[in-house]
């Protein structure tokens, strides 16, 4: 994202006696890798984890704050720092670990692609052995989600990295680009993994034993294209209809804070950007000070030692930033990236939980106008009835583990970076 498109308020302080201080960085936000405007948004996301008023973060309506008024009903996922706490105290609950590791390039004379090593060690019982080892490319990563969000509709989905990257930032097939998906992918699978129901989805099985062979098989055996078309079709009929009549009203509260969730989250990514790249250009200004003054000081015999002195600190001013742009980029930039995705994946089931409810909606104004028989209008009432009660329990109980998720993660992500903050000063 480009740091052009965000329009700054005043310029950042420039970070007082931090290293580089006497080399002006500019408007301020090298100095400080971080500033006022990350901190205050960031301040706004991390409130979230007050237990009244974590709405109100998001909106100045305090009726949204009943949102929270859920009581968690699933695990929260060990990928968040909280619960890594807890694993500690029973990790023998654990008894499925994945690793995704080892990317290796294929050229073929189609296409270049790349595929990556998937390790599973587990105890489960409907597993025939303790461990699998598979190679999958990226596609069937897609393939497993697609799987995963047809038989759960109303289950919030993990994202995946996106298949394309934006033009100049990085090239495809580069180092950084692979390490950067792999590191995706990875969290992907144990995201899923400690999920308690999507765990133990028949897909994502095959998906970490089967042999390439055999996943290309089991991929043939899906739905067939009439039927996609049908089910897209059915979809975007339910779209049409408008918005539905009876849906309860905390899943509007839910749609209204991921509205605003959305945009809180892209502002800190913004942000996040903008100081990524000033900070990256105060980098590259203070790489050409220090040889200078080494050339300097060659001439200037009364000021040798002086201006030796001056290279020595620009040199550890840039070692310093570089470690803290190592920081942003690893840990705070794909944070944010991931929740980005995450609040377009929540739309999307919020989606998919409405067209539920519209399907149920239709058939009750059906019967209301006596439009077919009666009986069998019920029966499909009654069915449908019950697939909207399971959608809403299951949409519930994941809000609940994914916001709990979302504070830890956000709360652990900052505090990594203030920390870092902290000891770059210090250096």
């Amino acid at each position: 994202m480009e740091a052009e498109d965000w329009v700054p308020g005043p310029p950042l302080p420039a970070g007082g006696e931090g290293p580089g201080a006497d080399s002006q960085p500019a408007a301020g936000v090298p100095g400080t890798a971080g500033g006022p405007l990350l901190a205050a948004a960031a301040a706004e996301v991390l409130a979230l984890d007050d237990e009244e008023d974590d709405l109100e973060v998001f909106s100045k309506d305090t009726s949204l704050a009943e949102v929270n008024s859920f009581s968690p009903s699933m695990p929260i996922s060990p990928s968040s720092m909280t619960n890594q706490y807890k694993l500690e105290d029973g990790p023998e609950l654990r008894d499925l670990f994945i690793t995704v590791d080892d990317p290796e390039s294929h050229i073929t004379a189609i296409e270049t692609f790349i595929t990556y090593r998937v390790v599973t060690k587990t105890s489960r019982g409907e597993f025939d052995s303790s461990e699998y080892e598979v190679r999958r490319r990226y596609q069937d990563f897609l393939w497993l989600k697609s799987k995963l969000e047809e038989a759960h509709p109303t289950l919030i989905i993990p994202p995946l990295p996106e298949k394309f990257i934006i033009k100049g930032m990085v090239e495809r097939f580069s180092d950084e680009f692979i390490e950067t998906r792999r590191k995706a992918l990875h969290k992907f699978l144990n995201r899923i993994a400690d999920h308690p129901t999507l765990t133990f989805n028949e897909d994502f099985k095959i998906f970490l034993t089967a042999q390439a062979w055999e996943l290309s098989s089991h991929k043939k055996q899906g739905p067939g294209l009439l039927s996609r078309m049908g089910q897209t079709v059915r979809a975007v009929a339910s779209s049409v209809r408008g918005a539905v009549k009876n849906r309860p009203g905390m899943f509007t509260e839910m749609n209204d804070y991921m509205e605003t969730f959305s945009q809180k989250i892209n502002v800190l990514d913004k942000i996040a950007h903008r100081i990524y790249k000033e900070e990256r250009d105060y980098f590259n200004e203070m790489k050409e000070y220090g040889p200078i003054h080494t050339l300097w000081s060659a001439s200037e015999e009364d000021l040798a030692d002086s201006l030796k002195g001056i290279a020595n600190c620009i040199d550890r001013c840039c070692k310093a930033t570089e470690k803290r742009m190592a920081g942003l980029s690893e840990n705070l930039l794909p944070i944010l990236h991931e929740y980005i995705l995450y609040s377009e994946i929540l739309m999307g089931v919020l989606k998919r939980r409405d067209q539920i409810q519209g399907e149920l909606d239709s058939k009750v104004d059906a019967l209301a106008n006596k439009k077919t028989e009666k009986d069998l209008l019920s029966e499909e009432i009654g069915k449908l009835e019950d697939k909207v009660e399971r959608a809403n329990n299951a949409l519930r109980a994941d809000w609940d583990r994914w916001k709990q998720n979302m504070q830890c993660d956000m709360r652990s992500t900052f505090t990594h970076v203030a920390e870092n903050n902290l000891h770059y000063y210090e250096e």
